[in-house]
């Protein structure tokens, strides 16, 4: 990207050492907080849906986290992929684990996916980080 004669990006965004994906977060925060205001009982529902849908049961939380992940790539949606990376790490998804579910992605997704897909990857890796850090 062009800089300008201030360091700035021609396109006036802030330059910033943020890894991609943790900007993609912090990005949709305040337009999530605007439409969580607006329509309240909505979200409540989405959320509560949301709580539910990758709840422990006979599948474990990572392993639905994984799905969701899919999902994100297959749609192309990187709030998606940023969101389902964080909440797998955080559920303790390997990389492993990651890696062949992101396989699925390229039978159902094709060629879109073989992009997409290591985007997620990606996303993963940025937000397991801190974990692997924590554990050195």
């Amino acid at each position: 990207m062009a800089l300008s004669g201030t360091d700035q990006p021609v396109d006036d965004q802030p330059m910033t050492d943020k890894p991609h994906f943790h900007t993609v977060v912090d990005e949709l925060r305040q337009p999530t907080r605007d439409l969580r205001r607006d329509i309240p009982e909505t979200w409540a529902a989405f959320g509560a849906l949301h709580q539910q849908a990758v709840a422990e049961g006979a599948l474990p939380s990572r392993i639905k986290e994984l799905m969701a992940l899919v999902v994100g790539v297959v749609e192309h949606c990187d709030g998606c992929i940023a969101y389902h990376a964080r909440a797998a790490a955080k559920a303790g998804a390997t990389e492993a684990e990651v890696a062949e579910a992101l396989g699925v992605t390229l039978l159902m997704g094709g060629g879109p996916a073989s992009v997409w897909a290591p985007r997620a990857l990606e996303a993963f890796r940025e937000f397991a980080e801190p974990k692997l850090e924590e554990a050195s």
